[in-house]
């Protein structure tokens, strides 16, 4: 059988992008969210909640970035020449992340720029992926096998609309993670929080998808020709369902279903992209194909694939396993 290798690495660098979207996501808005928590307590508490994980979740940006680059090298080439701003302000702002993270344990007398830097971290970040989401959507001039654009064309209001999406999501899981992991007076702070972020969210998922498929014709064909329409349709509908069931199992105080319910939204919006952007890599320029590496050298990193990515997935589990339940400001770092 003649296996689509182009296809099943398009699914694992996808697979390995959305994981670690979800599982850095919540603690990256648990770093946006620091400034609304009383120094102390509070704060600690919310940084042991994510103190055994944090930095095996940005396992799978590797992984995500590394297969891009081996997979499929001319996307790779395009996309991080047309988005080399907002990727750097990323990297920097998660390895300023991490350093703070370490340093406001052990650095007591400067904890509060510690903590200053843990959120501008956390914020920068998001931001930026939310950007590199938006201006991929709209389109990078690709011309000769190579990016054809200018140092700024990154920048736009759907662009700028899309990063302060993401940092509003990101908020919402942050602070649904808190409510499963915190209890008392924090947990009720984190349910006012998710109320409000969770409205916030849902109406920028709206305003998103109203606007990216004017961006250009062949998104608004995917999304509204007949019958692409009755497939595509189930996903905002599927939206709209799970933003009920978030609601009802706020109002029941549920702890954990509150966090799962935003994963799923999240995953719903990853499938909305794919539609809209399928089977283009870089949209309307390079197709999957086009982009992909010789065939011989994806079967190589295929095997290690194969190998790696169970054992990450693993010890992932056995992490959040041996870390559940509830968390306390007094944890190991302290």
């Amino acid at each position: 059988m003649d296996i689509d290798l182009a296809m099943v690495w398009a699914f694992i660098i996808v697979f390995a992008v959305f994981v670690y979207v979800i599982m850095d996501g919540f603690d990256l808005g648990i770093g946006i969210l620091f400034p609304f928590f009383k120094v102390g307590h509070d704060r600690d508490t919310a940084m042991n909640s994510i103190a055994p994980v944090w930095d095996g979740n940005e396992t799978w940006l590797v992984l995500g970035g590394g297969g891009l680059l081996a997979a499929f090298p001319l996307a790779y080439g395009v996309i991080f020449s047309g988005l080399y701003a907002p990727i750097i302000a990323m990297l920097l702002a998660l390895v300023f992340r991490g350093v703070a993270f370490e340093f406001r344990w052990r650095d007591p007398a400067h904890r509060a720029a510690w903590d200053l830097a843990f959120t501008g971290g956390s914020f920068i970040a998001a931001l930026s992926q939310g950007v590199v989401l938006g201006a991929l959507l709209q389109g990078i001039k690709v011309s000769n096998r190579t990016y054809a654009g200018g140092w700024w064309d990154w920048l736009t209001l759907f662009s700028i609309l899309t990063g302060v999406g993401v940092v509003i999501a990101y908020a919402l899981l942050g602070a649904t993670w808190l409510i499963l992991k915190t209890e008392g007076g924090m947990q009720r702070q984190c349910v006012r929080l998710a109320w409000r972020l969770g409205a916030a969210t849902l109406a920028a998922i709206i305003i998103v998808s109203i606007a990216t498929p004017f961006l250009a014709g062949a998104y608004y064909e995917r999304w509204f020709s007949y019958p692409n329409i009755l497939f595509a349709g189930f996903v905002p509908l599927l939206v709209g369902v799970a933003s009920l069931a978030f609601v009802r199992s706020m109002r029941a105080g549920r702890e954990l279903a509150p966090f799962l319910l935003a994963l799923f939204i999240f995953l719903l919006c990853f499938v909305g992209l794919a539609i809209s952007i399928y089977p283009f890599v870089v949209p309307g320029a390079v197709t999957i194909w086009e982009a992909a590496t010789h065939r011989s050298s994806q079967l190589f990193m295929l095997v290690g694939t194969v190998i790696i990515m169970p054992l990450i997935l693993i010890y992932t589990g056995w992490s959040y396993w041996v870390f559940r339940g509830k968390v306390r400001a007094e944890g190991y770092h302290a």
